[in-house]
């Protein structure tokens, strides 16, 4: 009898993971809007209020606008502008201070200082440090 081969091998396109992006999926949504609105927050009092001529006013917006546009389409870490600053804020607040103890370091000191107390009980004097 003849049996048939099945081949079950698919071919995944090259657009799969292009779905919620932008531009062919160079850009993602999230980054593409906080791009569009830094630039526009920053550039136009750049445009505006800058006594400047023309050719200065575009110069400095070239050195300024055009890298915080294109920081702001890649992001940092695969996170956008603002999850990134988001994510430093909360590490500031809720950072941790680890203190270890030093090799040789003495705590005698410490136990000089404190007070001692007397407790009484069972007719027994009892020190306690």
């Amino acid at each position: 009898m003849d049996e048939k081969e099945f081949n079950n091998v698919y071919t995944i396109p090259a657009n799969y993971t292009d779905s919620g992006r932008l531009l062919g999926g160079m850009l993602e949504v999230r980054n593409t809007i906080e791009a569009v609105f830094l630039v526009l927050l920053i550039g136009y009092p750049e445009l505006m209020w800058l006594p400047f001529s023309p050719i200065v006013k575009m110069i400095l917006m070239t050195i300024t606008l055009l890298p915080l546009g294109v920081i702001a389409l890649i992001g940092v870490s695969g996170d956008s502008l603002m999850q990134y600053f988001f994510n430093m804020c909360m590490f500031w607040i809720r950072r941790r201070k680890l203190h270890f103890r030093r090799i040789g370091y003495r705590y005698e000191n410490i136990n000089r200082n404190r007070k001692r107390r007397v407790l009484k009980g069972n007719g027994k004097e009892k020190r306690k440090a």
